[in-house]
């Protein structure tokens, strides 16, 4: 959403966002709070897309709020500009502004009023060189960062396939892909790269596991979320064409009949000050 490698429409965001809110971990929340000064929290909301992180966090969190909004997307801010956000915890006003900004080149006084940065379904979109960047900037700040739904690479669906496999693999060859210059996206390696460079800043890190979950009552999803999949696969290795056409048959009657159970596995990241 903010890094210009890919780009979420409004509409894929809406339709993932109760899944979204469903599989973020509520115990790194309990841990934020009890890491935010007492009155008046600045939140840094990176890649906000359409604001849907501000509308699942600030009602947890107590105390008057205001959150700045950052993401490179105009259209993604013009539909973050129309949700209303809050009333927090204890009915504490949350107020919010936008900023339309490429995430990864912010400089560190850019941060410098939070009192918590966050993120949501962003590290596998940045390359290594981007996202070193980004901890820099966020280390500057000497707040929490909390950073949800980083993708994994592992994905379950039931009833098995044996194509389930070949596609996976296909598809995380796609997310680690080379860009125009040569640096490749971080893809599902992104969380333990994020890791390893919050650590060499000295800074502790708390790692939950927050998968979609997807039955039949997510049957939109299940489908928009699958015919992406595949498609990369495929973008990624032509190959799988002749093949695709009927596991998409097989598996799309699955979804249809309401057969399909959908496990995509994501990480919840919380970094804590010195």
């Amino acid at each position: 959403m903010g890094t210009g490698h890919g780009r979420a429409s409004p509409d894929w965001l809406a339709l993932r966002e109760r899944a979204d809110a469903a599989a973020r971990a509520p115990e790194l929340v309990e841990q934020v709070r009890s890491h935010l000064p007492g009155r008046g929290l600045v939140v840094h909301d990176l890649g906000c897309g359409t604001g849907s992180m501000a509308r699942w966090l600030a009602p947890q969190l107590a105390g008057p709020q205001h959150w700045v909004m950052v993401d490179r997307d105009a259209e993604l801010l013009r539909v973050a500009a129309t949700s209303a956000l809050g009333p927090a915890a204890d009915g504490s006003a949350v107020t919010a502004e936008r900023r339309q900004r490429d995430i990864t080149r912010l400089a560190p006084e850019e941060l410098r009023r939070a009192g918590l940065i966050t993120a949501s379904a962003l590290l596998d979109m940045l390359t290594d060189e981007e996202l070193s960047r980004l901890v820099v900037s966020c280390a500057a700040a000497r707040c929490p960062v909390l950073i949800t739904l980083s993708v994994t690479g592992h994905v379950d669906l039931l009833p098995c396939d044996p194509f389930d496999e070949v596609v996976r693999e296909a598809f995380n060859g796609h997310q680690r892909r080379r860009l125009i210059g040569g640096q490749r996206l971080l893809g599902p390696d992104a969380v333990d790269a994020a890791v390893d460079w919050f650590h060499r800043a000295g800074l502790e890190v708390l790692l939950r596991l927050s998968p979609w979950r997807l039955g039949p009552d997510e049957h939109q999803l299940q489908t928009q979320w699958f015919t992406g999949w595949l498609g990369a696969a495929c973008e990624r290795s032509p190959g799988l064409a002749a093949q695709a056409s009927a596991y998409a048959e097989r598996r799309l009657a699955d979804a249809a009949a309401g057969r399909l159970r959908v496990t995509v596995h994501h990480q919840d990241l919380l970094v804590l000050p010195r």
